[in-house]
Order: structure tokens, then C-alpha cells, then sequence
């Protein structure tokens, strides 16, 4: 087994060399390949360096680092095992709660040495279990992990459950606002800053992220299927998969096709 590789995700210089420093104490064979500022940066290398295991520090800029560790898992190669993910934080005792639900391993700022230990020794357990030929089942796990992070109450999931659903979208052309019943939508997209509405009659773009609308919505009636789409679930005519595995969604009365990451593929299966 080669030596295993890991990258640090971390806005405050002195933490990250911190956390490097000790990683070097109580794993020497450890090789941090890279240490980033940013989400985005750390969503950019980890799939250019494919480490085996990345630190994420949950506030950075930009991107944080939930986001970049759904990216990570959207955009990883088929076939390939995901990183293992160790969320580095200062969040309060809720989001903790939280983490240990997900079964992925976090550690608090600053990194207690004691703590970090118990991380390494699940980190090394983990790299041994995927090297054995029954680990392939970690990529279903790994990815099953992170559903269930991005689902966990106080990361989104709680706040969807108490959030007051949205039944119109109000959007702005010029001096008009256009009223467009939720129930009408066929898709949202991310678009930036923006999130297209797409209705089967026409597109509108409002001023929010998909991210502060997924909140609003029925998580019953739409269904995230993809880092960006959000797509009303009666609104699926079917689920196609082609030879590679990957799924596409063709829509009731609309022509586009939407992609489904292998993050929310567990959603179609025959009944």
C-alpha cells in the first residue's frame, strides 16, 4: 500500500500549520499534498490529486466547506473511491450532534492533540478496510455518509423541516413581478448568484441561491438531484441510465434532460 496522501482545507494560516505539524507528529508516513484557503481551491485539488483523505474547515470563503465536500463527491471519478472527509470546526454542540449522525469524523478548533489521534487511528482503520478487495462498498458508504451529512439537523436538514414553504416565486422583469405558483415549476437551476425557474411555458431568473430556496421547498415534492437542479418530482417522466451509470431524467412536456449525480442516485430505483 502506498503511503497515503491527504489535503488541508483551512483559511487561518496558523491552523492549517498546526494541523499539519501534528498529522506529521502522529502520522509520519502521512504526505499532505496540498493546503488550500478555500472551498473552491480544495473542490479543484482534490480532483487533481485525488488525496485519500481531506481536512475541510466548514467556514472559508466562498465556498464552504459542506459545499466543497458535496462537490468532491458529485464530480469524483466512477469507479474511484471518494476521499475520507474530517470536518475541522469551531461549530457549536448542535452541529456536532449533527456530524456524529453523518459518521463523519470531525475535530474541533484548536486541534487537541488526544483528538486527533482517535481521528488518525479511524482514518488508518478506513485506508485499511478500502485496500481490501470487499472495500469497493466503501464508495457506496462514503457517499452514503455524506447524503446523510447534508441531510443532518442544523446543516439544512432542520431548517427545511421548519421553514415556512414557499408557494409562489416572485419574479422581476424590468418593472413587472411576475407570480409563478410553486406548483407550476418544473426545475430550478443554479445560475451563480441566481436560480433559473424553468415552467413549462417559460424561464424566469430570481435574486437567490439554491441554497437559501432548497429550505422553502417540499423535500417531498422536489427533489435535489444534482449539486445545482432541484426538479419537481411529478414533473419526471423517467430515469434513464446509461452503459457508464449515469442517469438522466427526461421531464413531462419539456425537452430538457436533467443529470443526476451519483450523490442523489439512490432516489430512482424500481419499486
Amino acid at each position: 500500500m502506498n503511503a497515503p496522501t491527504a489535503l488541508i482545507a483551512e483559511d487561518e494560516a496558523l491552523l492549517a500549520a498546526h494541523l499539519q505539524a501534528e498529522l506529521a507528529r502522529l502520522w509520519p508516513d502521512l504526505r499532505v499534498v496540498a493546503n488550500v484557503s478555500h472551498g473552491a481551491a480544495a473542490v479543484e485539488q482534490s480532483l487533481a490529486l485525488r488525496p485519500d483523505i481531506v481536512f475541510l474547515d466548514i467556514r472559508m470563503p466562498g465556498m464552504d466547506g459542506l459545499e466543497a465536500a458535496q462537490a468532491i463527491g458529485e464530480d469524483w471519478p466512477e469507479g474511484e473511491a471518494p476521499p475520507l472527509l474530517v470536518f475541522v470546526t469551531a461549530y457549536d454542540q448542535y452541529a456536532l450532534q449533527a456530524f456524529e449522525q453523518a459518521a463523519v469524523d470531525y475535530v474541533l478548533k484548536p486541534v487537541q492533540p488526544e483528538r486527533l489521534a482517535q481521528t488518525c487511528a479511524r482514518l488508518r482503520a478506513a485506508l485499511e478496510f478500502r485496500s481490501e478487495p470487499q472495500g469497493g462498498a466503501a464508495v457506496e458508504s462514503a457517499l452514503s455518509q455524506l447524503r446523510a451529512l447534508l441531510g443532518a439537523p442544523g446543516l439544512g436538514g432542520a431548517a427545511a423541516s421548519t421553514a415556512a414553504r414557499l408557494n409562489v416565486i416572485q419574479a422581476g422583469v424590468g418593472a413587472a413581478i411576475h407570480m409563478v405558483p410553486v406548483q407550476e415549476v418544473l426545475y430550478f437551476e443554479a445560475a451563480d448568484k441566481y436560480v433559473r425557474v424553468i415552467t413549462a411555458e417559460r424561464e424566469h431568473l430570481i435574486r437567490t441561491s439554491l441554497r437559501e430556496l432548497l429550505p422553502q421547498l417540499d423535500p417531498d415534492r422536489f427533489w435535489q438531484v444534482h449539486r445545482g437542479t432541484v426538479v419537481r418530482a411529478d414533473a419526471i417522466a423517467s430515469a434513464l441510465r446509461d452503459e457508464s451509470g449515469k442517469l438522466t431524467l427526461t421531464l413531462r412536456g419539456h425537452g430538457d434532460k436533467l443529470t443526476v449525480s451519483r450523490l442523489y442516485a439512490h432516489r430512482f430505483k424500481p419499486m
